[in-house]
């Protein structure tokens, strides 16, 4: 009843193509802004900002970028930690030795560098597809991992193999606290999703939409698939490369090689299935899930008063997983988004039963 398109006549061109066309979205996305900008700062403990919120909002960023590729353009990867990797250390080696710059510029800078990579390991998906390209990206994972860890240059020198960062100083703001890195995290993840949503819209989402749909029926109406194929390979490392760099500066402070894993990669894959593949809602939805998760199972039998090992924990947050990506994909295949969806659409139209 309170969900009605009713009334909301649109006039121009401008107020056609919004993002949020009807009233009552907008008011609930300027309310839930509010809310993350305002009251979670105040009443959020460390704890909370620390385990929860902080790599939600990372992996976020780094669910988009993959979903843009898979989701939206239809190009398997299996190994996109590489490029948060290719980003991490970019980042990490551009503050060294530049350190001068500005952060948001070396966050660019280390995002340009995961596209030139990307865009290298993205060359295949010109002759192969599928289960092939998959392998092709998984490649990406293993020489990353190879790289890092046995090229001393990008670590500094380190003997441990471990690097470390400095606290953050940016227009004479240093970002050393919880809610600092918080609210400075949000307002990039907003920045970037606005942009990967213009993308979407736009005729380079569409190209690649076409591609994934059907890449020959796409080349023969005049799309290009070297273009959409190896742009999307760029976008989508950029946004995982300034991921990367924002997870080894913000959230891990300081890493080595293995933090960057395959694990890493295929939660990156659970995120966009679990939480809808082709859409930047599902992206927020399964890294919500995905970080939650772990939490919750660990929370849980202390709350229940059932006594689990830390083991057998680990072993249940796999199977969970696993469980919940042969259900999605068999009863939901677009995921939690696609719920979401559904449930508006029932909204629209409660309590009518038409």
């Amino acid at each position: 009843m309170f969900y009605r398109e009713n009334g909301q006549y649109k006039t121009t061109y401008a107020a056609d193509q919004q993002m949020l066309p009807i009233l009552q979205d907008r008011v609930f996305m300027a309310g839930l802004l509010v809310v993350a900008f305002v009251a979670v700062p105040f009443f959020a403990s460390d704890y909370l900002f620390l385990s929860l919120l902080i790599p939600f909002l990372i992996l976020t960023l780094a669910a988009i970028g993959l979903n843009l590729l898979v989701g939206y353009c239809g190009q398997i990867s299996i190994g996109h930690a590489a490029f948060m990797a290719v980003g991490a250390y970019a980042a990490y080696n551009i503050a060294l030795r530049i350190p001068q710059l500005n952060f948001l510029v070396v966050l660019v800078l280390a995002g340009l560098i995961a596209a030139a990579v990307g865009m290298l390991f993205g060359v295949p998906s010109l002759r192969i597809k599928g289960l092939y390209l998959a392998v092709a990206t998984l490649a990406a994972q293993f020489f990353t991992d190879w790289l890092f860890a046995r090229v001393k240059w990008f670590t500094d020198y380190a003997s441990s193999g471990s690097v470390s960062t400095a606290p953050i100083v940016m227009f004479g703001w240093t970002i050393d606290t919880p809610v600092k890195k918080y609210c400075f995290l949000l307002a990039v993840l907003i920045v970037f999703t606005l942009i990967a949503k213009n993308l979407v819209r736009g005729h380079i989402g569409r190209a690649w939409m076409a591609m994934r749909d059907m890449d020959v029926a796409a080349e023969v109406i005049g799309i290009r698939p070297v273009y959409a194929k190896l742009s999307a390979f760029a976008v989508s490392s950029f946004y995982v490369g300034v991921a990367g760099a924002l997870w080894g500066f913000m959230h891990l402070g300081s890493w080595e090689p293995l933090a960057f894993n395959l694990t890493l990669s295929l939660n990156l894959l659970f995120m966009i299935i679990i939480g809808g593949m082709g859409s930047l809602l599902g992206s927020y939805f399964g890294a919500a899930f995905i970080v939650m998760l772990p939490i919750l199972l660990n929370q849980l039998p202390t709350l229940l008063g059932v006594p689990i090992s830390t083991a057998m924990i680990s072993h249940l947050e796999l199977m969970i997983f696993g469980a919940l990506i042969v259900f999605f994909l068999i009863v939901e295949p677009h995921g939690l988004a696609r719920l979401w969806a559904v449930g508006k659409e029932k909204l629209r139209l409660w309590p009518f039963p038409h």
